[in-house]
């Protein structure tokens, strides 16, 4: 479904992707872990339109996508959530849901359907009932997380880039974010790829482990292989054990 071919990312003289080749399959579910500063996000923003590659190229069901803007990324049927969740908080938490089904659907068929009642489904979905008048500034950390989900999840995604979702909850809300992903990728068979540092609730979940360091993917294989990896407990989940990632 997604491949990604030599890529390279520079920020002026700093080269924060090198030579990234990395495949994913349709219906997949990957983990993508490794330390702060390693280019998780920054292959998000990548794949996702937000950043162009400055080498190598980003190829969707078998389209060259490395030249689209993100909201032709969208549509072809990528979308993401955001590490940090950026409702319109001037708009309800029904409105920010139907931004997303509207802006999920394009200009042809952006007049079909009741993207209000399609709204409410995708907050249901993800757990999340609010009411008519409810505002992003009275979500708890856990809700607006949920609100990222039903928002993306609104867009009609092939593919979804899942970004810490689990960032700040406390412990029953990290299980139910589990519950939402498990019943995403079961009930909508919708491939994902997922950023999280949360390494308990990620190795339960995905069937593979991409991970990185500086840059540049340093192992992938199975949860099972990923967590015996001697270059893998080196530069990330050795410390992840201290605490140092919690």
């Amino acid at each position: 479904m997604l491949e990604l071919i030599q890529v390279d990312r520079f920020f002026g003289h700093f080269q924060a992707l090198k030579q990234i080749n990395l495949k994913v399959e349709e219906g997949e579910f990957r983990g993508l872990i490794g330390p702060n500063g390693s280019g998780k996000t920054t292959i998000f923003n990548v794949i996702s339109g937000v950043y162009r590659a400055s080498a190598g190229q980003v190829k969707f069901l078998s389209r060259e996508v490395g030249e689209f803007t993100p909201d032709k990324i969208c549509h072809a049927g990528i979308t993401r959530s955001f590490q940090i969740p950026r409702p319109f908080r001037e708009m309800t938490v029904v409105e920010n849901v139907i931004i997303g089904s509207l802006f999920g659907k394009g200009k042809e068929t952006i007049a079909k359907g009741d993207p209000r009642a399609e709204a409410v489904h995708w907050l249901e979905f993800v757990g999340l009932k609010v009411d008519e008048r409810t505002m992003p500034g009275e979500l708890t950390a856990g809700n607006l997380r949920r609100l990222e989900l039903a928002r993306a999840l609104a867009t009609h995604p092939k593919l979804l880039l899942a970004d810490e979702i689990m960032s700040g909850l406390n412990q029953e809300e990290i299980v139910l974010a589990s519950l939402v992903l498990k019943k995403i990728r079961e009930e909508l068979k919708i491939t994902i790829i997922w950023v999280e540092h949360i390494m308990r609730a990620l190795m339960n979940l995905v069937e593979r482990v991409t991970v990185l360091d500086y840059g540049q993917i340093i192992a992938e294989g199975t949860p099972e292989e990923i967590s015996k990896n001697p270059k893998v407990i080196e530069a990330y989940l050795g410390e992840e054990e201290t605490g140092s990632h919690a």
